[in-house]
């Protein structure tokens, strides 16, 4: 049975699902993203050699304002108070390129998940290492971006065992 969609007022338009009566619990998420650079750009990133300054730096601390300004962003978004936001990076190459994998840890306790913030502050990461690094490269690609796993809520825990 598919679930019905909360976000649709009786007249059919869009609105704000209402989480009063939802239980306060401790929710987090993990969502990732990743982006595919030449090896130029890797040695340039690994070996801080960007005038912008240093990139992984600066893209984690976008992904971490992104995670806290979801709400302002994603029209249904409720603004969460979040106790906690991290962002690792982990470098694979793959033949004659490299892969940024972009992994985010958002927590809050709340009435409501913080899967949304976790995905955008994965977004922005990427698209803030695209950002610094395009005068040498406009050609990099912005990999799949999408949640790993989600704890806590009504929902109940969510684990991607696809991938």
């Amino acid at each position: 049975m598919a679930p019905e969609f909360s976000h649709f007022n009786e007249q059919g338009r869009a609105k704000m699902v209402d989480i009063t009566d939802k239980q306060i619990t401790n929710r987090q998420a993990t969502a990732r993203s990743s982006i595919y650079v030449n090896p130029e750009i890797y040695e340039k990133i690994t070996n801080h050699q960007f005038k912008k300054g240093d990139v992984l730096s600066v893209a984690q601390v976008a992904g971490i304002m992104a995670a806290k300004q979801t709400s302002t962003i994603i029209p249904m978004c409720h603004p969460l108070p979040l106790s906690g936001i991290d962002i690792q990076f982990d470098w694979e190459q793959n033949h004659d390129s490299y892969r940024l994998l972009i992994t985010v840890f958002v927590k809050t306790k709340g009435s409501t998940g913080v899967e949304m913030e976790a995905l955008t502050a994965a977004s922005v990461t990427a698209l803030t290492v695209y950002d610094m690094c395009k005068a040498v490269d406009k050609g990099m690609v912005i990999g799949q971006t999408y949640l790993i796993e989600k704890t806590g809520g009504k929902s109940g825990d969510f684990k991607r065992t696809d991938l």
